[in-house]
């Protein structure tokens, strides 16, 4: 079958969110054609170019989110943006005009009335009446979008400013948004239109996204709208995987917007993840974690299905099978340097563990997330510094400190399997947590672990290994000195994290899960595609279920049309192009 797989900041681009998971997708469906949508998030990422691309891949196309206005449309970066021309005066005649006010205006009083799209105080009768109203206005933009050559402009308009203001003002509206101010409108209205970028894509013809069997976000936002809107104009299923809920990941970001302008985007982010959760065909979390945000936004238990990262066990497999145990008294953390770590909490538990344990040591092994994670770094290292002066083992000896900062690629630790090899029990001591990879990957290794009750930790270790409360130093420190102290019990427990890791979290489990369910969705999806004869009349019963499958022999004489669009031999390939006008020769 042909899959068109959809990405935001993602594959096929070398630094994407998501690459690995979504390469080895495609890499182990090598039976299946690949159509890649890939929406990008810096001119950085479009530089850096993107990862080999195995040869079941048949098309890559590309738009940019990070474009300015002046930049973006639907000739690509710097083409036309909509037909817009200078001040608030567009191309668009009086009819459109009136239709972009109605659905602008109807959208923007959804999001101000409030509501994520999940359980509130309200009726459910009143939650599908507003659920209704923001669908409706979003089809009839993208409708008005598909029309009129995009919306770019008229999203950044003075009048979509104007609607967006007595939206807020109107009665009923939020308290935050009722506060908000011109700056806050103007911020406002350019997330949004941001986040409404795909509506001007086009590639929703029947020759492009509507020629696919299926279509996979890989995450939600511009990618499931993307889906959405493939679904709308098409009739393409949507398949929607969400490793990280975008309406968490919101409440989570930095606190830099106002309070109005966070309030207003967590109720489109809430407001499109129910649209999604809706129209999807079939939803895959990543965790339980993710399934109980989807469940709160609205999301269909009868639709939900858990399929757990796919990671690559062959790097951690040498010292996983290792005979010889590490160094007894070493406590090792693994992961990138930021505030969520709470390392600061580690090393005060790390004072109660030396209380203990007094030649115990602790290698903190990452490299630091950003300004942010530089900072804090730096903080961490004073605090080591000032818990634990260095000590020497005699007067004529260097002293030495217990606590040990390192990055990945040196003398000592020159790959990730060997930082997971330095120490006997792995510690993660994070307050916020989504799915916890580097527990997996000490998994793999064979390790026990100690880890603070945040995320899917629980659902990932399963019963081997310790779990506390979160920002608790003196509950940390106990389970570490348990394992510290009970050689037996570490040996134990790891070798059943390492079964449990092998079980639930390889490739080989995630690309079988994916497999079964593509098949799920396109053996209960009508045909939408019909074969004519040379005179034009449609076959009956002209397309077998083989032909599906890539490849010379299932090629047919006869026309195929995909509603009504252009003929194509099915298996015939088509190569790498990119965002309208845009080509992207690989």
């Amino acid at each position: 079958m042909r899959i068109a797989l959809i990405a935001e900041g993602g594959y096929p681009y070398v630094d994407g969110d998501a690459r690995l998971w979504c390469d080895r997708l495609v890499r182990g469906l090598g039976q299946h054609e690949f159509d890649i949508y890939a929406l990008s998030r810096s001119e950085r990422q479009e530089d850096e170019g993107w990862v080999p691309l195995p040869p079941q891949v048949s098309r890559v196309r590309t738009a940019p989110l990070w474009a300015g206005e002046d930049d973006y449309g639907r000739g690509g970066p710097k083409g036309p943006v909509g037909r817009a021309v200078a001040g608030d005066g567009w191309a668009y005649g009086r009819r459109a005009r009136r239709r972009f006010a109605e659905c602008y205006g109807e959208l923007v009083a959804v999001l101000c009335a409030g509501g994520t799209g999940g359980p509130s105080g309200a009726s459910e009768d009143t939650s599908a009446t507003e659920a209704d109203r923001f669908g409706n206005a979003l089809y009839g933009l993208a409708e008005l979008a598909r029309d009129e050559g995009g919306l770019v402009g008229a999203l950044r308009s003075e009048s979509a400013v104007r609607a967006l203001e007595r939206a807020c003002r109107a009665r009923g509206a939020l308290r935050p948004a009722r506060e908000a101010r011109v700056p806050d409108l103007l911020a406002f209205a350019a997330q949004l239109e941001r986040a409404l970028r795909p509506l001007s894509l086009d590639w929703y013809e029947d020759d492009d996204l509507g020629s696919a069997d299926l279509c996979h976000a890989a995450s939600g936002g511009s990618a499931a709208l993307t889906g959405l809107l493939a679904q709308h104009f098409c009739g393409v299923p949507l398949l929607l995987t969400e490793y990280g809920v975008r309406l968490r990941t919101h409440y989570l970001a930095a606190t830099e917007s106002s309070p109005a302008v966070r309030s207003l985007l967590a109720a489109f982010h809430g407001r499109l993840a129910a649209e999604t959760y809706a129209r999807a065909a079939l939803v895959t979390p990543g965790n339980a974690h993710a399934r109980r945000w989807q469940e709160r936004c609205g999301a269909d238990r009868a639709k939900l299905r858990t399929v757990y990262p796919g990671m690559d066990a062959s790097r951690f497999a040498e010292v996983g099978e290792a005979q010889e145990c590490a160094d007894p008294d070493t406590l090792v953390w693994v992961g990138r340097v930021e505030p969520a770590k709470d390392l600061v909490s580690l090393l005060h538990a790390f004072a109660e563990v030396r209380k203990e344990e007094p030649k115990t040591r602790l290698r903190i092994v990452g490299s630091p997330a950003g300004p942010e994670g530089d900072a804090y770094l730096g903080h961490c290292r004073a605090l080591a510094a000032q818990l634990f002066p260095d000590e020497a083992e005699g007067p004529h000896t260097v002293g030495d400190n217990p606590v040990s900062f390192e990055e990945i690629g040196g003398p000592e630790i020159p790959t990730l399997a060997d930082a997971y090899a330095a120490g006997a029990v792995v510690v993660l001591s994070s307050v916020v947590e989504g799915f916890p990879i580097s527990l997996v990957e000490a998994m793999f290794c064979g390790r026990v672990t100690v880890s603070t009750d945040v995320g899917a930790v629980v659902e990932v270790i399963g019963g081997t290994g310790l779990v506390v409360p979160p920002r608790n130093p003196r509950a940390l420190a106990e389970a570490c000195v348990a394992l510290l102290r009970d050689p037996e019990r570490r040996e134990r427990l790891g070798a059943a994290a390492r079964a449990r890791a092998l079980e639930l979290f390889t490739v080989e489990q995630n690309v079988a899960a994916f497999h079964g369910i593509y098949l799920e969705i396109v053996s209960r999806t009508p045909v939408r595609r019909v074969v004519l004869d040379e005179a034009g009349a449609p076959l009956p019963f002209a397309v077998p279920a083989e032909a599906h499958v890539p490849g010379r022999w299932t090629e047919r004489s006869a026309r195929l049309v995909a509603r009504g669009g252009p003929g194509r031999p099915t298996g015939a390939p088509v190569r790498a192009t990119a965002l309208p006008a845009t080509e992207a020769a690989r």
